[in-house]
């Protein structure tokens, strides 16, 4: 995070800040006089209650009304609202840790993130800091960790994890020990190798140390362990190489051992059995996920150990912990809230303290099985996990609270990678009151807890009813709110549940509502470089918004497009260059319904990008802007800008390289040709790259949704007759007419029935002759044209006539009434047409086919000109006007009047003049 937390001074060079005297109030005085007149002056509240407000905010809110005026700045510095500090969301350096260091005099708690914060540490001058917590210390070193604890001998409590400590060894444990010798709790995880004389040193000179993790270590020295008799819980959770002979005969002696985690290790039942039965102190093992354990069905814990808890997959753990207190009139799963509610009134040291270990370490175990997802593991989540996190989620414990939001995000996913998560898990966190608890905890002002319970709502929320659930919870208002946060953290998260929330339909106008949509423009804007994570949540989620209809103006409207464009042209990140490129598309998906098609083009360096795009090694990219470009290609300044700016050449690049990728990239590429190929001068130019040839291969894909699009192409390309001639040439007509007869989709069929009409009404003929160089070569070429003449016009009949019923037409050639052309035109009518739209030549060419001497391309033209002029189609009153404007009725009328025309074409014909009136009427209402 680039943003810092910057305090004015009042003097220049001083660091000290000098805080007013604060008043003592009664309270009546808490009512301020200006409220009896109806307004507050902020400035005249009493000191405390500013005090007050100031304890309900984060730390960047804090700075934000401190720096208010001179007396509220005091009042920020005030030492009683720096006892704890979390570091975690901000990015914190030397220079960071100065300034903060004044106010730091009194700081007892502190929260820190990575290598650069653990540097800074010594800066902030906090002698009297009691309790430490890092995490990603993957890079902290020896020497770091040794310069942290000899600046703060008055340690009591030092936790690193739960990511590896990679770079620590036993020397700065022993620094540990011999620096602080209060300490009373230390956690450490993923340390290589612990060895005897780091642990003997902790046992010599830090005797008050009762709570002590070697988590995830390859190594430890099981007899030294042994030696720390101050130990009261002890965790080696994921120790691996443990010599269980030694570690039981040693441990077991330790005379305050009250608790013990084994969870995630290779322990077997002898040796549990020895704990529980040798140890006299030992009051809870914790053996959860330990796989030797588990697979000796023949172990059992039910009533061997007296007086004993023994926590395991295989074992109740609400009817464990119950059993720790006297009152068992009490319902298990209710365990944890009954102890909070007695903690408040009887002040039982002792329980607490065994009760929140055990809330740790099974928060801790709990998020580390998640992490890995082991087989067989579903009916233990089902019954106990989700339960087990969701009541840790209410622990008084920060960091438990947030682990286990944490787990309960990573426990339902199945596939990181394809977003797939078990419902079975999701709707038990649901029917268990999870989402309104997530809720409750988004709403916190503790920026931590907010990040992880916005992770588990947009995890939770890829399953329907969840997301269904997280809505009527009014989960939408929090995360849209949460998306605004200057924790870029939180924002990313947020803007994750809005992604997956928008998936749904329903959800979107209620994203928009919140002001999601702003607030998601405004997180790419406010973090353009540098934040990968949260720019790809945000471009997702608007991609998803984007789809609908009302949404995309507000995307608009609120600067998307600019932000969308920026990061498909500046940023370098495949997942946020995928998802910008599908956000344009999306936008442009809309036709006539708004300008946002012609907006994107117009945009500058939008098209420039999206071809650039098209190139990129990552298919994803590649598929979303060629999609993109396929729909602005649909706006006609568009589709000439795109040609210019090099994307005939880069398309047809595409669509040859696309032969073994996944049908939506090859859809999309195809489809961008088509566009294009609206232009004649664009067609020619494909033609010319060398289109016709990966056109040709995709049209004879499996894929409906590939060959249909290829056949909208060669369809365009077919209406110039060089193309045409390639189209022949390069073995279209075998494909085409295939198509033409054994695709499942109408449209392609359909398509490909155009194509061979284009091909064969006389246009290429005369190219070819034009364009032959010699006689035997125009006799070879004709006698290929003849062939290939006979094959395309035998299936453009054989196409027609599946849309005739024989006794309808026979019926309707009998008598033209309105009642049996309706009916023909039933049965003819291929719904998917009327989203086609025709140029002035397209409808001109087929209304000349009408007096072409070929009576199948006579029943074809009459064919595609009664689908393009059907009432209800989204273009029909397009062409009804092009063709009324052209004077073609009049053709029509001698085409249905002719004795030479087929009866199906006469037929058409007559349906076509209908058609025509219902349109003129339609147009003069």
């Amino acid at each position: 995070m680039s943003r810092r937390v910057r305090r004015k001074l009042e003097d220049k060079g001083k660091d000290k800040v000098v805080l007013p005297s604060y008043p003592e109030t009664s309270n009546e005085d808490l009512v301020a006089p200006e409220l009896l007149h109806g307004f507050v002056d902020w400035t005249s509240l009493p000191y405390d209650t500013v005090l007050q407000l100031f304890t309900c905010l984060n730390y960047r809110d804090r700075a934000s009304l401190a720096s208010t005026c001179k007396t509220w700045r005091g009042l920020g510095a005030s030492s009683c609202l720096w006892t704890s500090l979390d570091l975690r969301p901000h990015k914190f350096d030397a220079s960071m840790a100065a300034s903060l260091a004044s106010r730091c005099v009194n700081l007892h708690n502190l929260w820190f993130r990575g290598v650069e914060s653990a540097d800074s540490i010594i800066h902030l001058k906090a002698r009297n800091l009691l309790e430490v917590s890092g995490d990603y210390c993957r890079k902290i070193t020896d020497a770091t960790l040794s310069m942290i604890v000899a600046r703060h001998e008055a340690l009591e409590s030092l936790q690193l994890g739960p990511d590896f400590c990679e770079k620590i060894t036993s020397d700065a444990i022993k620094a540990v020990a011999f620096c602080c010798p209060k300490l009373r709790k230390l956690r450490l995880s993923g340390i290589r190798d612990v060895t005897s004389e780091a642990i003997e040193a902790l046992a010599k000179h830090c005797p008050q140390l009762s709570d002590l993790g070697f988590l995830d270590c390859l190594n430890i020295d099981e007899e030294a362990l042994g030696k720390v008799v101050s130990v009261r819980y002890l965790s080696v959770a994921g120790t691996s190489n443990i010599k269980w002979s030694i570690a039981s005969t040693k441990w077991d002696k330790l005379p305050n051992l009250i608790g013990l985690d084994v969870s995630r290790t290779d322990i077997g039942p002898t040796t549990v059995s020895r704990f529980l039965t040798s140890s006299q102190s030992l009051k809870v093992l914790c053996a959860l996920n330990c796989h030797v354990l588990e697979e000796d069905t023949s172990f059992t814990s039910s009533n061997r150990f007296k007086g004993k808890v023994l926590l395991a997959l295989f074992t109740n753990v609400f009817d464990g912990l119950a059993s720790i207190f006297a009152d068992d009139t009490k319902k298990p799963k209710d365990i944890f809230s009954y102890w909070r509610e007695v903690a408040i009134t009887t002040k039982n040291k002792a329980v607490d303290d065994i009760m929140q270990w055990i809330e740790w370490i099974i928060s801790h175990t709990l998020l580390r099985t998640a992490e890995s997802n082991p087989q067989g593991l579903d009916d233990f989540w089902l019954n106990q996990g989700a339960a087990l996190l969701l009541t840790l989620m209410q622990s008084s414990q920060e960091d438990v609270q947030e682990r286990s939001a944490t787990g309960l995000a990573t426990f339902v996913v199945i596939d990181d990678e394809n977003a797939s998560i078990d419902c079975g898990r999701a709707e038990a966190v649901m029917k268990d009151g999870g989402i309104r608890l997530l809720l409750q905890l988004a709403k916190s002002w503790r920026e931590g807890l907010q990040s992880e319970a916005a992770k588990a709502i947009a995890n939770l929320s890829v399953n329907a009813n969840v997301a269904k659930s997280v809505a009527e919870e009014g989960g939408i208002r929090i995360l849209a709110g949460l998306a605004k946060s200057m924790n870029r953290l939180v924002a990313e998260e947020a803007a994750g549940g809005l992604w997956n929330l928008s998936v749904g339909e329903e959800h979107k106008n209620a994203i928009a509502q919140a002001g999601g949509v702003k607030a998601l423009v405004d997180l790419i804007f406010r973090w353009p470089n540098g934040c990968d994570g949260v720019l790809e949540r945000a471009a997702g989620a608007l991609a998803n918004l984007a789809a609908d209809d009302k949404c995309s103006m507000e995307v608009a409207t609120a600067g998307g497009v600019h932000a969308l464009v920026m990061l498909a042209r500046n940023c370098k990140y495949e997942g946020v260059q995928e998802q910008a490129a599908r956000a344009l598309a999306n936008l442009a998906a809309h036709g006539d319904s708004n300008n946002n098609n012609a907006s994107v083009g117009q945009e500058a360096g939008a098209l420039e990008a999206l071809v650039q795009l098209t190139q990129s090694p990552h298919e994803g990219v590649r598929q979303e802007a060629a999609g993109a470009l396929w729909n602005l290609s649909f706006d006609d300044k568009n589709r000439e800008s795109i040609a210019a700016t090099g994307g005939v050449e880069a398309l047809v690049a595409l669509a040859q390289s696309c032969s073994n990728a996944s049908t939506g990239l090859q859809e999309r590429a195809a489809g961008a040709l088509w566009g294009l190929s609206v232009s004649e001068a664009n067609s020619i130019a494909i033609g010319r790259e060398g289109g016709v040839p990966p056109l040709i291969a995709l049209a004879q894909s499996e894929a409906e949704d590939v060959h249909e699009t290829a056949a909208g192409a060669l369809w365009n390309l077919a209406f110039n007759p060089g193309n045409a001639l390639r189209i022949v040439e390069e073995g279209g007509v075998p494909a085409l007419v295939h198509l033409c007869s054994s695709s499942v989709s109408k449209m392609a069929r359909f398509m490909a029935a155009l194509a061979l009409a284009y091909m064969f009404d006389g246009r290429m003929d005369e190219y070819a002759v034009m364009i032959g160089t010699s006689s035997s070569e125009s006799t070879s070429k004709s006698i290929s044209l003849d062939g290939a003449r006979r094959m395309a016009l035998k299936h453009i009949e054989a196409f027609v006539i599946t849309f005739m019923d024989p006794q309808i037409f026979v019926a309707a050639a009998l008598s033209s009434t309105p009642t049996m052309l309706a009916q023909v035109t039933e049965r003819a009518r291929i719904q998917e047409a009327g989203h086609l739209r025709c140029s002035g030549a397209e409808i001109g060419r087929f209304v000349t086919m009408l007096r072409n001497p070929s009576s199948i391309l006579k029943a074809c033209a009459a064919f595609a000109l009664l689908q393009f002029t059907i009432p209800g189609g989204r273009h029909a009153m397009h062409h009804a006007s092009l063709m009324q404007n052209g004077g073609e009725a009049r053709v029509l009328r001698s085409a249905a009047a002719a004795a030479n025309m087929p009866r199906e074409a006469k037929i058409f014909a007559k349906i076509i003049l209908r058609n025509l009136e219902h349109h003129q009427a339609e147009s003069s209402i």
